[in-house]
């Protein structure tokens, strides 16, 4: 049955950034919704809902959006966090295998696009009250490639590119479209050191906002949105 509360579907659902994302929007009063392939929907509590899901399969995303809305309501927030890389030497990053490639291109970029196309109708659906908020996690690579991460560079700059067109093709709709990015102090990546409540105070922040901000939204622990 659905819910009255607002929902977040949380695309990737790890246990840093995903599983934070998702205790604060459940602080915030959200229904959340989980969906990774190491989940398992019997693990479903009152608060959140557990999908099994395979992001390398791009088609398996509107059945994602089915299940929410038909068990918890339109999404009022999406979060994609779902990430793969296949390292490679760093004088030889074009001799990553094929199949991992277009793996990875999947996963990174082919269902984010799918995820943002569901988002956008769903939004269609919820009143402008609604938060109407899609949120991508991405990294530095999108304007500094890093040589051995060539296919998560190539995802998060093809992705990186779609959040731009749709923050600026729906803004006049109310809906928001973010690709979101960690940084240290000055302005560099956090590589590893990536912090998950940071990211969940961020996002919940990002989808109190009334209008759209700028769409690549780098963003310090503790600080904010920082232009870098």
């Amino acid at each position: 049955m659905a819910s009255t509360s607002p929902v977040a579907l949380i695309l990737g659902a790890g246990a840093n950034i995903g599983q934070n994302v998702a205790r604060a929007f459940v602080a915030k009063g959200y229904k959340v919704a989980l969906a990774a392939r190491s989940l398992q929907e019997d693990d479903s509590t009152p608060d959140q809902l557990h999908i099994k899901g395979d992001f390398s399969d791009a088609d398996s995303i509107a059945g994602i959006f089915a299940k929410v809305k038909s068990q918890l309501g339109t999404p009022y927030v999406v979060v994609y966090n779902a990430a793969a890389v296949t390292p490679q030497k760093p004088e030889t990053p074009l001799l990553v295998p094929m199949k991992d490639f277009v793996r990875d291109l999947n996963i990174n970029t082919v269902s984010a696009f799918a995820a943002a196309q569901q988002a956008s109708l769903a939004f269609e659906e919820l009143p402008e009250s609604a938060s109407r908020t899609f949120i991508y996690t991405g990294n530095i690579t999108n304007i500094s490639p890093i040589a051995p991460l060539l296919t998560i560079g190539v995802g998060k700059s093809a992705t990186a590119h779609i959040v731009q067109v749709a923050a600026e093709a729906y803004q006049d709709r109310g809906f928001k479209f973010y690709y979101a990015d960690e940084r240290k102090a000055d302005g560099s990546p956090v590589y590893s050191a990536i912090d998950g409540p940071a990211h969940a105070q961020f996002y919940t922040e990002l989808a109190e906002t009334k209008s759209q901000g700028p769409w690549q939204q780098t963003f310090v622990k503790g600080v904010g949105y920082k232009k870098f």
